[in-house]
């Protein structure tokens, strides 16, 4: 595995090299150029705030309908006892306070590329200069019968953290000792690639000290899975014999829910759950799927040096709902794309200096409390896209402190990141 010292982290997480060469100066009376930027996740939050911080000569404008931001990243610890749910929650006063930054809680309905505004639920209407939209992902519902929004009041997804996370933990505290917790695992790509198997490790583990009787089924739409080595190696260690993991080629994948009856059913059998967590199949976010922002396979294109659409003009685009080649759907990775997004409209709209982006991942994921893995990969742009450059990720034979001091360094990465992001 790869330590990154605290110089090599800052470099990847803040970018901070290049915000000295993006502050032009500005003439007397010249118009701040408008940049407003929808969707206050990391994407967002990181674009409004390095923004900001590159030139001093923009007008920010963030919207964001919620007022506090619960991160999906580290959500499972919240299921297993290991976290608080505060301590996942941020909230956007340092963007607004700190950095000038205009938040507006209102949801975005409506994009005009050829008018340049964006129109809000509350009737209000923005102008901007330059638009970027980090809109998260949607649901693809009609991948599996009878599951929906109704549907996941009773099955949740979890995977947009807030009242579904809470929802989640509050069946898993209430369910039977010797009951069943299921997991459908959806097809690539999705977000946060590790996440439903960090959180059957989760499960595991608070199963294994309130419900040493629970079992964990996972009905995966794949038939392999990132650092799939790993995960098997730790469920042996430390959960053996509670968590099954079955691939679409066993089963044929997961077909239909069945609500009433809390059953799954696959192409070859039915499965009753005491607990059911559906991850459906995902897409881009609804705003960029109705702004004509996504193509034919539900993510944006877009410049993997600017991130700018290659649909639209002037719209931007960072996070989950973008093609990125072999970037994945990650926090981490979306800050990243979201810095040289800000970089490059930076430079487009103040005629600052162009860097070519730098892109980076780092990941920590969870195996039991004392034993966490870590992945960290840069990337570069070949051949029109975004490929791998170099990995660095964690081995199955690695010692029982090393994988503490992963730990360790997975709480001051939580912490430093999402300073980084939220300021």
């Amino acid at each position: 595995m790869k330590c990154w010292t605290r110089r090599q982290f800052a470099y990847a997480a803040g970018g901070a090299t290049c915000l000295a060469a993006l502050r032009p100066r500005m003439a007397r009376g010249e118009a701040k150029a408008r940049v407003v930027v929808v969707g206050g996740g990391v994407g967002g939050a990181t674009v409004a705030r390095y923004l900001a911080l590159s030139t001093g000569t923009l007008d920010v404008t963030l919207v964001e309908p919620k007022s506090r931001y619960t991160t999906c990243f580290f959500s499972n610890l919240y299921l297993a006892g290991l976290r608080s749910f505060e301590s996942l929650t941020h909230g956007y006063e340092a963007l607004r306070e700190r950095h000038g930054i205009t938040v507006v809680h209102d949801s975005a309905v409506a994009i005009d590329p050829a008018g340049k505004t964006v129109r809000l639920k509350g009737g209000k209407h923005l102008p901007y200069d330059r638009l970027v939209v980090a809109p998260g992902i949607a649901f693809d519902y009609a991948a599996i019968e009878g599951y929906d929004a109704a549907a996941a009041e009773v099955m949740p997804h979890a995977w947009m953290a807030g009242s579904q996370t809470k929802l989640l933990k509050s069946q898993l505290q209430g369910m039977a000792d010797g009951g069943v917790f299921v997991i459908v695992a959806p097809p690539n790509p999705f977000r946060c690639p590790p996440g439903p198997y960090e959180r059957a490790s989760m499960a595991a583990y608070y199963f294994k000290q309130h419900k040493p009787r629970a079992k964990i089924l996972i009905l995966d739409a794949k038939d392999s899975f990132f650092e799939q080595d790993l995960f098997q190696d730790a469920w042996t260690r430390h959960y053996p014999g509670m968590i099954e993991w079955l691939p679409a080629q066993f089963t044929g994948g997961v077909k239909a829910v069945d609500v009433k009856g809390r059953s799954i059913k696959t192409a070859s059998d039915s499965h009753k759950a005491t607990v059911a967590n559906i991850i459906p199949p995902q897409k881009a976010g609804q705003l960029a799927q109705d702004a004509g922002l996504a193509d034919q396979s539900g993510w944006c294109p877009v410049d993997p040096a600017t991130f700018e659409s290659t649909l639209h003009e002037g719209i931007h685009l960072v996070g989950d709902a973008i093609s990125a080649g072999e970037m994945p759907k990650s926090a981490f990775a979306t800050s990243s794309q979201a810095k040289a997004c800000a970089f490059a409209i930076a430079a487009a709209l103040t005629g600052s200096e162009r860097f070519p982006p730098r892109l980076f991942n780092t990941c920590f994921t969870y195996l039991a409390a004392d034993d966490a893995v870590s992945d960290a990969i840069n990337f570069k742009l070949a051949d029109g896209t975004i490929k791998i450059a170099d990995i660095a990720i964690s081995k199955v034979e690695e010692s029982t402190e090393v994988r503490r001091q992963a730990v360790r360094h997975a709480q001051g990465w939580y912490a430093a990141f999402t300073h980084d992001v939220f300021g």
